[in-house]
């Protein structure tokens, strides 16, 4: 998903019409990389989400999210011109200084127009304005400045791409077409250096990267959902997503990922899983929503029980308009056990629709 995430409602493209353009995320399609890692116009909706958690030389601890979002508008071959619009770019930045309790995010949108933003296979280069995530060799380049935020990190995946899903396929919900192609990096060691309101700071850590693309894929009785990706001290990593329905209960199209030392993944089921929220929220005072901060995991085949926390409850991105949704996604700590046995880690919580319902998901 984090279908990064999603995690969005997108732009005003959304219409029905618009979307017979657009192919639908089907069964058995055949993965290429790097060729997949980049550019798929075909499809509406397309999203790049980093996320990670990083510390200081001197302890001190950020989680950080850049994340570039294209949704097309208009496949007509007829419109060339630099400023005719095809697809909009937006991206978001997010910082959290957990140990300083400040969290600062900012967003922004553009059309292609000469050069203002885009994804470009050949210069492997994904960019909106002057964020960018540029890959040179086996590295990833991550560069964003803010007004008051500067990221500049290089990444190095330790594990092969991850495809989730079945059969090339994260079905979201029922109907041929409801689902999303979705690759995630989920181990990407990170080291570079964050600048806040001028002074900078080396950083270390391990970071997580997903790439989604469709044109349909939320049901109509799917308001929204909670996404999480934990990356575990003995080398494995976990991503869980489950669908919030009107009702309350939760969407048996839920599901997940667990990916073991050696990078290979398993697929986890709603029955597989239990995600649950343990009392602790936040209230966000921009939008009202509340939010659960505070969540335990459970997966019985795998032998794990954890629960999840946050530094910092406020990492909420709140929009400035009324098009993108505001949503939380933030830094997490992991603790629990496996087999009985103590186990640690880091991660991402995201979770959508609890400002406004979502109308298309990760």
């Amino acid at each position: 998903m984090r279908s990064r995430r999603l995690l969005f409602v997108f732009l005003l493209a959304w219409l029905p019409g618009a979307m017979a353009q657009y192919k639908t995320a089907l069964p058995g399609y055949h993965y290429e990389f790097p060729r997949d890692h980049y550019n798929h116009e075909d499809f509406q909706t397309e999203w790049w989400y980093t996320t990670g958690n990083l510390v200081a030389a001197d302890g001190r601890h950020y989680g950080y999210e850049l994340t570039f979002f294209r949704q097309g508008v208009d496949r007509d071959p007829s419109k060339t011109g630099s400023w005719d619009i095809q697809d909009f770019y937006l991206a978001h930045l997010a910082l959290s200084d957990l140990d300083g309790g400040r969290f600062y995010h900012a967003e922004r949108t553009n059309r292609a127009g000469p050069g203002l933003a885009g994804i470009d296979g050949k210069e492997k280069r994904i960019w909106n304005g002057n964020w960018e995530i540029r890959w040179n060799a086996e590295e990833e380049a991550l560069n964003a400045v803010g007004e008051n935020v500067l990221l500049q990190f290089s990444l190095h995946s330790e594990k092969p791409p991850v495809i989730h899903g079945e059969n090339g396929v994260s079905q979201k919900a029922a109907g041929a077409g409801r689902a999303s192609h979705y690759i995630s990096f989920t181990r990407l060691s990170t080291k570079g250096t964050i600048s806040l309101a001028g002074k900078s700071v080396g950083v270390h850590g391990t970071s997580w990267m997903d790439h989604e693309f469709f044109t349909h894929s939320l049901g109509a009785e799917q308001v929204g959902w909670d996404w999480m990706s934990v990356q575990l001290e003995d080398d494995t990593e976990l991503m869980l997503y489950q669908f919030r329905r009107k009702d309350g209960s939760t969407d048996p199209f839920s599901s997940g990922t667990y990916v073991n030392a050696q990078g290979k993944p398993v697929h986890l089921t709603a029955e597989d899983f239990q995600l649950v929220p343990t009392g602790e929220t936040w209230t966000s005072g921009v939008t009202g929503a509340n939010y659960p901060v505070a969540w335990s995991m459970e997966i019985p085949k795998l032998g794990l029980k954890l629960r999840a926390t946050t530094r910092l409850k406020s990492q909420e991105l709140a929009s400035g308009n009324n098009i993108a949704p505001s949503y939380w996604e933030g830094a997490i700590a992991i603790a629990g056990t496996r087999g009985g046995a103590s186990v640690q880690g880091a991660g991402y919580l995201e979770m959508t629709g609890y400002a406004r319902t979502m109308e298309m998901g990760r």
